[in-house]
């Protein structure tokens, strides 16, 4: 899901044909729009891709081995208190939290009461939640504030790269939790680094690996091409 302002002149159904995309997908992405005929210029929008990835697996590569760094414990730690406080994460990182939720599905995680759902945003389409979920466990885990959170691939990467406690590394510098943004056939991707596994890097996050096309929280090797890492200092 990439996001666009509202410019003088625009319609929703130009912008729907301009991102091949319909004007009532846009409405469901866009839940503060009660009226097709009214926009605003200056107003973001968030436009819809048709899903997030298009690489469908299993929930778990057979042999995947987990990568070091935490235990998964049945308790999970509270949540962020607040937009611009750092949730407490008890030492626990991006990829604990991931792996805690490993085989949920984004419609259910996303409206649960565990850290990483009380996190994402419940208004976003079970088919692209994947920066919604990867927002989820940065806030969970205190790397980011709430407010940093973002259910927008770029936005996501955004908002990483003003943090200065977030810098970008490349593919051999990676560490498990950092986060891989991809380019895809039809969009943007984003993922947790998890490893390597047979000489390929494995990923986690939510993916479009549903019959439905809606996602679920799953491990990945995923090939596109990779815009950014950020690792967190």
């Amino acid at each position: 899901m990439s996001a666009y302002r509202i410019r003088t002149g625009d319609t929703l159904s130009g912008i729907a044909h301009r991102y091949g995309t319909s004007v009532s997908a846009l409405m469901k992405s866009n839940p503060q729009i009660k009226n097709a005929n009214l926009i605003y210029a200056g107003a973001n929008l968030n436009i819809p891709g048709s899903r997030d990835d298009f690489q469908a697996g299993a929930t778990r590569p057979s042999g995947a081995t987990r990568p070091s760094g935490g235990s998964q414990g049945p308790s999970a730690p509270s949540g962020p208190s607040g937009d611009n406080t750092a949730a407490p994460s008890n030492g626990r990182g991006p990829i604990d939290f991931a792996r805690q939720y490993l085989g949920w599905n984004a419609r259910d995680l996303k409206v649960s009461s565990n850290p990483v759902g009380r996190a994402m945003q419940d208004w976003v389409p079970n088919n692209v939640n994947c920066a919604n979920f990867v927002s989820g466990t940065l806030i969970a885990s205190g790397q980011i504030r709430q407010n940093q959170g973002s259910a927008s691939v770029y936005g996501l990467m955004g908002n990483l790269d003003r943090d200065p406690n977030f810098r970008r590394v490349s593919l051999s510098q990676a560490r498990p939790g950092d986060v891989v943004s991809m380019r895809t056939p039809g969009g943007q991707h984003v993922v947790l680094f998890a490893g390597w596994q047979n000489g390929r890097p494995l990923f986690i996050g939510s993916n479009n690996v549903n019959p439905d096309g809606s996602q679920r929280v799953s491990y990945s090797q995923m090939r596109y091409p990779i815009m950014a890492i950020h690792q967190h200092r």
